[in-house]
C-alpha cells in the first residue's frame, strides 16, 4: 500500500479506492515481476494495454467513461509509478492528452469514431506538441500546415519526445497555420500514424524512463482531410490545458516512485548488519529515513488537497505548478536517499531505486521544467512575469 504515515487512507472512501487497488493487483502481477528486464531491454509492456482497457484506467477520470473521482485517479497514477513511471507515463498520455484532447476539443464524429477504441485499449494515441527547439516554449512550434484546394491540409514538421509514439494508431499533432487559412494560430489535428508522409521513429539510447515509448514524428507532405482538425483547440490554450491535467496525474505518480524507494530502504536497513548491529539502528540512518518520511507524507498531503480542489472545481494552473514542482523534488529527494542507504546494492536495477532515481530525472524535466513551474508560482504571487 505505501507509506501512510499520517493515516489518510482512513479517510479515502471505499469507491475511490477501488480503481487504485484494482490497478496495483495488475502491475503487481503482469509487470512488477519482469519490469528490471524490461528496463534493461528499453521496452514496453504493451500486452498489459488491454488489460488497463478492462480495468477503466484508459480514459478513468472522463465523464463520458470511468468517472473517476480527482482523489481514485491519483491514486491510481501512484500504484502505475509504483512499478515504473513508465506505466503511469502511457496511461497519462493515453488518458489526459489524446482522450481528453477529443473529448474537450473534437467534433462528434471524431469523439465517435476513437474515444471507445482509446478506451479499452484497441487503439493508441500519442501527443506530438515539442519539437527539437520548442520544449519550454511551445508558442514557437515550427510546425506548419497549408491548407489546399480541396479543403484538406499538409502537415510538414518534426516533434520530438512524444510519449507512446513507436506504439501509437493515432497522433494529436500541434501545428501553426497561416492567417489565409482561415485558422489563424495553434491548431490540433488527429492524424493516423500510417498516414502516407508521417514517420515514427524511438528515440533511442536512453538512461532514463527506458519503458516508455518516447518518440519522434517527422510529418513530411502529410495529407490529411478538413475534418482531421480539432473544431474547438484554437490556440495553445486547449493544448496547455491538457497538459495541466496530466502534470496532476505526474505530482500523484512521483508519490508512488518514492515510496517504492522507501520501502526499498528499509526493507534494506533493517535487515543488513555492519559494525554488530542493524543498519537500522545508527542514528544517521535514522535520519535519513525520517526526511524521507517527512518529504513522502508532505507530498501526500499535498496531492490530496489538490485533488480536493480539483473536485470542487477550484484547482488553478498554477497550483498544479506547485504540485509537481513539490512531489517531484520530493521523489527525487527520497530516490538519492534510498540509493546511498543500499551502498552498492543501490546501482543494481533489480533493487529499483536507481531505476527510480533516473526515472525521476525526466519527471523533473518533462510537462514543464522545475525552473518553468518556479517562474509559474513565481508570478502569480507577485503579479509579474519572468518568463520574458
Amino acid at each position: 500500500m505505501g507509506l501512510d504515515y499520517l493515516d489518510l487512507m482512513s479517510d479515502v472512501s471505499e469507491s475511490d479506492r477501488v480503481l487504485s487497488e484494482k490497478t496495483r493487483l495488475v502491475v503487481e502481477r503482469d509487470v512488477l515481476p519482469r519490469v528490471a528486464d524490461l528496463y534493461e531491454a528499453g521496452e514496453f509492456p504493451r500486452d498489459v494495454v488491454p488489460t488497463f482497457g478492462e480495468l477503466g484506467l484508459l480514459g478513468a477520470p472522463l465523464a463520458g467513461f470511468g468517472n473517476a473521482s480527482p482523489l481514485a485517479w491519483g491514486l491510481a497514477c501512484r500504484e502505475l509509478e509504483r512499478v515504473d513511471s513508465g506505466l503511469r507515463s502511457f496511461v497519462s498520455v493515453q488518458t489526459c492528452l489524446v482522450m481528453e484532447a477529443i473529448e474537450r476539443f473534437g467534433s462528434h464524429e471524431q469523439r465517435e469514431e476513437w474515444l471507445p477504441r482509446l478506451a479499452r485499449g484497441e487503439s493508441i494515441g500519442c501527443f506530438a506538441l515539442t519539437e527539437p527547439g520548442h520544449g519550454s516554449d511551445p508558442a514557437g512550434l515550427e510546425t506548419r500546415t497549408t491548407r489546399l484546394a480541396d479543403g484538406s491540409y499538409r502537415l510538414d514538421g518534426h516533434k520530438r519526445w512524444s510519449t507512446n509514439g513507436t506504439l501509437a494508431d493515432l497522433a494529436v499533432i500541434w501545428a501553426q497555420t497561416a492567417p489565409e487559412q482561415g485558422a489563424k494560430g495553434i491548431r490540433g489535428f488527429l492524424v493516423p500514424t500510417a498516414s502516407p508522409g508521417l514517420t515514427v521513429r524511438p528515440v533511442e539510447r536512453k538512461l532514463s524512463l527506458r519503458i516508455s515509448a518516447s518518440s519522434e514524428i517527422l510529418l513530411s507532405d502529410c495529407r490529411v482531410p478538413g475534418s482531421a482538425m480539432l473544431p474547438a483547440a484554437v490556440g495553445l490554450g486547449p493544448a496547455l490545458s491538457c497538459l495541466n491535467d496530466a502534470r496532476f496525474s505526474i505530482l500523484w505518480g512521483a508519490i508512488g516512485a518514492a515510496e517504492a524507494c522507501y520501502d526499498a530502504a528499509l526493507q534494506h536497513v533493517t535487515a543488513r548488519e555492519q559494525f554488530g548491529r542493524k543498519l537500522a539502528g545508527f542514528q544517521l540512518v535514522q535520519e535519513q529515513l525520517a526526511e524521507m518520511v517527512d518529504a513522502i507524507s508532505s507530498s501526500q498531503l499535498l496531492a490530496a488537497r489538490l485533488a480536493s480542489l480539483k473536485e470542487s472545481g477550484r484547482l488553478r494552473h498554477q497550483q498544479v505548478s506547485l504540485g509537481k514542482r513539490h512531489n517531484v523534488a520530493a521523489a527525487q529527494l527520497v530516490a538519492r536517499r534510498a540509493r546511498a542507504l543500499l551502498g552498492a546494492e543501490g546501482i543494481l536495477v533489480d533493487r529499483v531505486v536507481m531505476r527510480h532515481l533516473c526515472n525521476l530525472e525526466t519527471l523533473a524535466t518533462y510537462e514543464g521544467t522545475e525552473q518553468v513551474h518556479t517562474l509559474v508560482i513565481g508570478a502569480d504571487v507577485t503579479g509579474i512575469s519572468a518568463f520574458r
